[in-house]
C-alpha cells in the first residue's frame, strides 16, 4: 500500500480541537451542582425580564386584599384578626358622629379638645377607605399581603427585577471600567501605571460601604442612581485583576508576534490579550453581581436605595421589622427565601465557572 493512503485515516483519527469555551461548557455540564445553579440563575433572570417587560409583577401597587392577609397555605399560623363588616363600620361612624354632637352640645371647643380635628380627619379617611376595604376581599394569595393589602408575590417579582437590574447593570459597568483602566495600567506601565495606581489607592483607602452611603446621600434616590453608585465603587477588584493579567500577557510570544506583523497597541490589547483573559472576567462578573445584589438590599434597607415609588428586596426588608413585631412574618420570609436561593445559586455557579474555565484543569 502506498504511504499516502494512510494520511486520511490518521487525520480522521485525530479529534477536532476545541476552544477554551467549549471545554469549559463540557466541564460545567459534568458538574451537577454548577449546572443546576445555572438553571436556577436562568429562571430568576427570566422572571426579572418578565418584570421589566410588565408581564409579571406590574400590579404590585394595587390593594387586592385586606391588610396583612396571611398566605393561603399558612392561615392558621397568622395572628388573629378581627373581621369588620359594613354594619360595624356604619355603627362606628354613627358612634363617632354622636360623640361629636355630644361634645358640641356641651360647648367643648377645639381649644378644650385638641384631638377633635384629628378625630374628624380620621373619620373622613375611614369613610373613604371603607369601599376599598370592602372591594379588597381576596384571601387566596400565595404569599399573603402586606400592611397596605398589596400582593407580596407581586412585590417579590418586581423586587427581583429591580435587584437583578441593579446587580447585572452595575456589574457590567464596573467590569467595563475596571477592564479598561487595568488594561491601560498593565500594558503601558510606567507613568500611566503610577497615575492609575494612585487613583486605585485613593478609592480602596475608603471602605466600600462608606463610599456607597456617601454617594447615595449626595445623589438623588432611584434605580439609575443606585446602578451608577455601584459601578463607581466596585471597579477596583476588576482593575487589580486585569492589571496583573495584562502585565503578564504583554510579554508572551503571541503578543510579540502581533507586534512583529505591525499590530498597534489597541489591537494587541483588545484583539489579542483581552480574549485570552475573558474567562476571568466572566467569573468576576458573577462575583460582582452577587455582591451588588447584597449592597442594593443594604442601601434600600437603610433608606438610601430605590425611591419610595419603586420596590426591591431591600425595600421590602425595610418593612419587615414593624411587621414582625405584630406577628406578620410572611413578607420577610418570601424575600429571604428568594434572595437566599439566588445568591447561593450565583455563588455555586461562580465556583463551578472558575473550575470549568481554568486552563490548567484537564
Amino acid at each position: 500500500m502506498h504511504p499516502s493512503h494512510t494520511i486520511p485515516a490518521a487525520n480522521a483519527a485525530c479529534p477536532p480541537s476545541r476552544s477554551l469555551w467549549q471545554l469549559g461548557w463540557q466541564r460545567l455540564k459534568r458538574d451537577r451542582i454548577g449546572f443546576a445553579s445555572l438553571w436556577i440563575v436562568a429562571a430568576f433572570v427570566l422572571l426579572a425580564i418578565a418584570g421589566w417587560l410588565g408581564l409579571a409583577g406590574s400590579h404590585w401597587r394595587e390593594q387586592v386584599a385586606k391588610p396583612n392577609t396571611p398566605p393561603a397555605l399558612f392561615k392558621q399560623y397568622g395572628p388573629a384578626t378581627v373581621e369588620l363588616t359594613a354594619a360595624d363600620i356604619d355603627a362606628a361612624q354613627q358612634a363617632g358622629s354622636a360623640a361629636a354632637d355630644a361634645s358640641a352640645a356641651t360647648g367643648i371647643s377645639a381649644e378644650d379638645d385638641p384631638l377633635a380635628a384629628d378625630m374628624a380627619a380620621a373619620q373622613a379617611e375611614a369613610a373613604k377607605a371603607a369601599p376599598v376595604a370592602a372591594a379588597a376581599h381576596r384571601d387566596d394569595l400565595a404569599f399573603g399581603s402586606d400592611a397596605r393589602g398589596r400582593d407580596v408575590l407581586q412585590k417579590v417579582i418586581q423586587g427581583t427585577a429591580t435587584s437583578l437590574l441593579v446587580g447585572l447593570c452595575g456589574a457590567v459597568l464596573a467590569i467595563a471600567a475596571g477592564t479598561l483602566l487595568g488594561a491601560l495600567s498593565g500594558y503601558f506601565g510606567r507613568r500611566v501605571d503610577d497615575l492609575l495606581m494612585w487613583f486605585y489607592s485613593v478609592f480602596t483607602s475608603v471602605p466600600d460601604m462608606l463610599l456607597l452611603l456617601a454617594f447615595s446621600a449626595v445623589i438623588s434616590r432611584g434605580i439609575d442612581t443606585v446602578i451608577m453608585v455601584m459601578a463607581l465603587t466596585s471597579w477596583t477588584g476588576t482593575y487589580r485583576l486585569m492589571r496583573a493579567e495584562f502585565m503578564k500577557h504583554k510579554c508572551r510570544e503571541y503578543v510579540q508576534a502581533a507586534d512583529a506583523i505591525g499590530a498597534g497597541h489597541r489591537s494587541r490589547m483588545f484583539r489579542h490579550i483581552l480574549p485570552n483573559v475573558s474567562h476571568l472576567l466572566l467569573v468576576q462578573f458573577s462575583i460582582l453581581t452577587v455582591a451588588l445584589i447584597k449592597y442594593e438590599a443594604i442601601l434600600s434597607f437603610l433608606g438610601f436605595g430605590v425611591s419610595v415609588t419603586q420596590t426591591s428586596w431591600g425595600a421590602m426588608l425595610a418593612e419587615a421589622p414593624s411587621e414582625l413585631l405584630q406577628g406578620y412574618w410572611w413578607q420577610m420570609a418570601a424575600v429571604t427565601l428568594c434572595m437566599s436561593v439566588l445568591v447561593t445559586a450565583f455563588s455555586m455557579l461562580t465556583d463551578s465557572l472558575r473550575d470549568a474555565l481554568d486552563p490548567k484543569v484537564k
